[in-house]
């Protein structure tokens, strides 16, 4: 491990020696790379204490690794409860600290660098500075959400403490709800503990989680919950919570699951969330659950959280955007000569931002359908196939079929591809194709 961290501070000191010189001077293409640059060296620096404490091959730690970083939870182990503390811990600080990166992308750089949409966020940024120069701006932003994100997650503690968690699993745990990664210390996950009371906490953290850092900013600042009652993308969450919620409630109950309502409403209340908010925590398989469920609750992890937030998927906010959208063109359907915009809120969405929101959209289909033929080509089933990729991509955890609960049945090459699939769902897909654009290198 001491030859780790002298590896890490050797280039931790090097980045430093190079990037200083540029103080002020980064703008939206360095953006790009620094952006990819700094998540694949990350993961790359993040497998190697897990290669050497578990003895596993670089393949695999690194798949660990990235899908810690980005707040997956998917995992190749098995036997967590026998397991060392300090490697266990070690896993949820991994995916404590993309947490905080992912809000930190989400809020203070792809809006800058106009990824698909996420310019919708500028005007809600707390920060002095809205230029294309990155770092000023970047710093101030860091250093607010940093603060809340440390507030949630000591609140958090605190709570799973109370609820009869040992010191050491409510801080493993708040770890891993903050940052909606979905890691736990134990193979059972959240079952292992079977309180009600600490799935209640987990559900409530994991929502607050799932919140655009920056409503949370605006919240504390004026000491109101007005902010999140006036921001349609935080209506729509709730809004998608309550209606699955109620509906895998009634299918688990109708089909004697559960036998009593409660129950019902408690196991599937606390899926929904999880899923919902790609935190990937379980208190049941809900693959064994009967008729539409299991698939249900894949699809909605496509929707994911708020932009902003430590959760993955597609964003509640493209979401909102495009049935917006949709609802006009079907309108102009019948009134040829309608003129009407999208609005959030009081503010007009202007036509580049859908548009490039579309292109999001139509770059995810695309990746998912292309990495799911490949699994498939490899010999993956396709609902393993389909929860393996919708898993990775939307930085959930569970899937369906074989990686329902792990991913120890894949192999090597599948494993590579979806470590890939995880980075490119984190860093919202344009962050690394446009590396690969040849225009992008030139003046």
């Amino acid at each position: 491990m001491a030859g780790t961290a002298l590896i890490e501070l050797a280039l931790g000191g090097g980045l430093i020696g190079v990037l200083a010189p540029l103080e002020g001077r980064l703008r939206v293409r360095d953006g790009f790379v620094l952006v990819a640059f700094t998540w694949c060296l990350m993961g790359v620096i993040g497998a190697v204490p897990l290669m050497l404490s578990l003895d596993l091959s670089f393949g695999d730690a690194l798949f660990e690794a990235i899908s810690g970083l980005t707040t997956t939870g998917a995992t190749i182990l098995s036997g967590l409860d026998d397991m060392p503390r300090s490697v266990l811990l070690y896993r949820q600080e991994l995916q404590w600290v993309g947490g905080i990166g992912v809000v930190v992308s989400a809020i203070a750089l792809f809006p800058m660098l106009g990824i698909g949409g996420m310019q919708l966020l500028k005007p809600e940024i707390p920060g002095p500075i809205k230029t294309e120069k990155l770092r000023p701006r970047l710093r101030e932003t860091t250093r607010l959400i940093l603060g809340i994100y440390l507030l949630v997650t000591l609140a958090c503690a605190t709570a799973y403490w109370a609820g009869g968690m040992s010191l050491y699993d409510a801080v493993a745990h708040s770890l891993s709800t903050v940052s909606t990664g979905g890691f736990s210390t134990h193979d059972a996950s959240l079952a292992y503990f079977d309180n009600p009371l600490i799935e209640g906490f987990a559900m409530f953290f994991m929502v607050v989680a799932s919140i655009n850092f920056s409503l949370h900013y605006v919240a504390l600042h004026q000491l109101r919950l007005r902010p999140y009652l006036e921001n349609s993308e935080v209506r729509a969450f709730f809004g998608v919570i309550a209606v699955v919620w109620i509906a895998v409630a009634v299918t688990l109950y109708g089909q004697a699951v559960f036998s009593e309502p409660s129950e019902a409403l408690r196991h599937a209340g606390f899926q929904v969330v999880s899923v919902l908010t790609s935190t990937g925590f379980s208190t049941r398989d809900f693959n064994a659950w009967p008729l539409f469920v299991p698939i249900l609750l894949i699809f909605i992890s496509f929707i994911g959280g708020c932009a902003g937030s430590t959760a993955g998927g597609m964003k509640v906010l493209r979401f909102v955007i495009l049935g917006k959208q949709a609802a006009i063109e079907i309108r102009r359907l019948y009134h040829p000569r309608l003129v009407q915009q999208v609005r959030l809120g009081r503010d007009i969405v202007p036509p580049d931002i859908i548009q490039s929101i579309w292109a999001y959209c139509a770059i995810y289909v695309t990746v998912f359908a292309v990495t799911m033929v490949i699994l498939m080509f490899d010999g993956m089933d396709a609902i393993s196939a389909f929860g393996a990729v919708a898993t990775c991509l939307n930085n959930l955890g569970p899937g369906l079929g074989d990686v329902g609960q792990t991913f120890a049945t894949t192999s090597s090459p599948e494993r590579w591809l979806l470590s890939l699939a995880m980075l490119l769902g984190r860093l919202e897909l344009f962050t690394l194709f446009v590396l690969f654009m040849p225009s992008f290198w030139k003046e």
